[in-house]
């Protein structure tokens, strides 16, 4: 009998490069999807301040817009993270 096959995400990929690839790859796409997000938070913004019927609405709509800012921002650092952790074990 010859040595146990090993199991882990490396096998389950295709290989020890295969993952860390898996890992740079959704990194990069989560880190989008939170540039996207923030985007969107732009333009929410500039689009609260046209429509702006007086102060008071306009700072209600920006304080719920900065905390999707806040997650948007969050995001795009998990997904830098996971591409520098690909990165750093590939």
């Amino acid at each position: 009998m010859g040595p146990p096959s090993p199991i882990g995400c490396a096998t389950l990929f295709g290989g020890p490069g295969r993952a860390m690839d898996v890992l740079i790859w959704s990194g990069a796409v989560v880190s989008l999807g939170g540039v996207v997000l923030l985007v969107y938070c732009i333009l929410a913004a500039v689009r609260a301040r046209r429509d702006a019927e007086n102060d008071a609405a306009l700072k209600a709509r920006l304080q719920r817009l900065a905390a999707v800012n806040m997650g948007a921002l969050a995001i795009s650092a998990v997904g830098l993270m996971m591409v520098v952790l690909g990165i750093v074990l590939g």
